[in-house]
């Protein structure tokens, strides 16, 4: 069978707002829904046009260099936010409602506030606030989600890091908190930690076999 083409992000989507009266279009990503342990993380950019960093792409498909290059160029050319929800709000919420969390509080950093957004997947978080389209594949489809999805990875891997030097062993500066063999190996040697998701599986069975 052929090879299914690879998608090539672009700003189709975003002119076709902006044709709309829409100001200021937000591309919103996260990443951070596998991992087991820190928080999800969402970011928020706006793309001028005209003046779109060359290279943007899905971060999956770029390596950490490129990545932390690209995301030195948006943060310094795009207005752009990036937000958090926190461990105990994932357990609390569950991931897709603490993702839709972080996606909501990356919008409301943006000012002023974008004239609409487009959101990789296909739900939209509710109480937006500003008119948003969901884009299946956006992060591969559209530029500014592109541009939004190397920041949140930029962010959330330097996050990792930082708790990975306050808590070694678990290969968070690698693994960035996804249930890699290192990292569940150390849950059962060091434990769980205050940065652990208990309600995701291999943390609540370790917990219910301690109970």
């Amino acid at each position: 069978m052929p090879a299914t083409p690879r998608l090539v992000a672009d700003f189709f989507h975003e002119t076709a707002l902006l044709s709309r009266g829409a100001a200021g279009i937000a591309g919103v990503d996260e990443v951070g829904r596998g991992p087991i342990a820190g928080p999800v993380t969402a970011a928020a950019v706006i793309l001028t046009p005209g003046a779109i960093p060359a290279g943007l792409a899905d971060s999956k498909t770029l390596g950490a260099p490129r990545r932390a290059a690209l995301a030195q160029i948006i943060r310094a050319n795009t207005r752009w936010a990036v937000a958090h929800a926190s461990v105990a709000e994932i357990d609390a919420l569950n991931i897709l409602q603490a993702s839709h969390l972080a996606m909501r509080r990356a919008l409301a950093a943006l000012d002023p506030p974008p004239g609409a957004a487009l959101i990789d997947g296909n739900r939209l978080p509710a109480d937006l606030p500003c008119p948003a389209q969901a884009v299946v594949k956006g992060d591969a489809r559209c530029l500014s989600i592109a541009a939004a999805s190397i920041l949140a990875k930029v962010a959330r891997d330097a996050l990792m890091a930082d708790l990975a030097r306050a808590h070694p062993g678990y290969g968070w500066e690698r693994n960035a908190g996804y249930p890699t063999a290192q990292h569940r190996q150390a849950l059962k040697t060091l434990g769980i930690t205050p940065h652990h998701r208990q309600s995701f599986a291999p943390v609540r069975e370790m917990l219910h076999e301690e109970r």
